[in-house]
């Protein structure tokens, strides 16, 4: 059974054109489907496990941007299914949002039409999910990420595209206005990084970027050899920098070349520990929580199918 969840707040204008298309696949092809629209914040996450869980699909197409893609996978990975069942999960994007970094990755773009096509070619590939187990209220939590995480002054970027969207609506460029103006207004936290047992940094950090994916922020690539299924988290971590730092790192966010500067240190691991001395917050695929520390940070891998164009098999 396929399972189709929509968010008609992303895309809005291409909204009828990309409907009317998707009705005349599904028709065309004869096969049962159910579809669910959303219509409030976290409303995907009951959506994705409901058609999991309760209605047994074992196909999901998204038509949404990473905040929606990521509510999915959280309804999913909470859904009352066995490792083993939710591996055989066919996950699948139609890209509608403001960034879509995860639809980068993989090659996706607006063009729906192409990407309802992959999707219905059904190529998969083994997907990982990274998971953030905290403490809010001395309540044990997980949040599930698929493409991004991110601790410090990545969080409160986050908080400024999103309010920035009330004033010049969604755009890809709204994360890059953010990313100025939090330079103004953040200050470092101190926190330790525990990989293996072992501590390997400490002190008050500026950033720390965690990618299962290998964009963010509407194309930047802070972790460009992130591969969503080698079972592996590439993360760095930035000591507080100075005004000649910060210029030397913005000339490299969108090539790739963010780790060649000596004050990036980079991190590979399927596992690690964040501590903090008080409470903050993190973000999750875009969607900022707030938290007290420490994070457990963990990759789940293979945890689904993600369905994807046949040159990235």
């Amino acid at each position: 059974m396929l399972g189709i969840i929509i968010n008609p707040k992303s895309g809005k204008k291409a909204f009828r054109a990309q409907r009317l298309y998707l009705w005349k696949l599904l028709k065309a092809r004869r096969e049962p489907f159910i579809y669910r629209v959303t219509k409030y914040e976290n409303h995907a996450i009951e959506l994705g496990r409901e058609l999991v869980e309760e209605k047994g699909c074992t196909e999901i197409l998204v038509l949404g941007g990473d905040g929606t893609i990521s509510e999915v996978i959280n309804g999913i990975m909470r859904a009352d299914l066995t490792p083993e069942q939710r591996a055989k999960i066919k996950f699948g994007i139609m890209p509608r949002g403001t960034g879509n970094d995860f639809a980068r990755h993989w090659g996706l773009t607006k063009d729906f039409k192409r990407s309802l096509d992959i999707f219905f070619a059904g190529k998969t590939k083994p997907l990982d999910v990274g998971c953030v187990t905290y403490w809010r209220n001395n309540i044990e939590h997980h949040r599930y990420f698929v493409n991004s995480l991110g601790f410090g002054f990545d969080p409160l970027v986050c908080r400024m595209a999103n309010e920035l969207k009330y004033y010049i609506g969604s755009h890809h460029v709204n994360y890059f206005f953010a990313l100025f103006g939090g330079l103004a207004k953040y200050k470092s936290q101190h926190m330790r990084l525990d990989v293996e047992g072992k501590t390997v940094l400490e002190g008050r950090l500026f950033v720390a970027a965690v990618s299962n994916g290998s964009y963010v922020g509407g194309g930047m690539r802070l972790n460009p050899q992130a591969d969503p299924s080698d079972g592996l988290l590439h993360a760095i971590f930035l000591t507080p920098p100075t005004l000649r730092q910060i210029a030397q790192a913005v000339s490299k966010l969108f090539n790739g070349k963010l780790q060649e500067l000596p004050f990036v240190h980079a991190v590979v691991t399927d596992d690690m520990l964040v501590h903090t001395k008080q409470h903050q917050s993190f973000e999750a695929d875009g969607i900022v929580m707030d938290i007290s520390g420490p994070c457990k940070v963990n990759c789940m891998k293979h945890a689904l199918q993600m369905i994807v164009p046949e040159y990235c098999l």
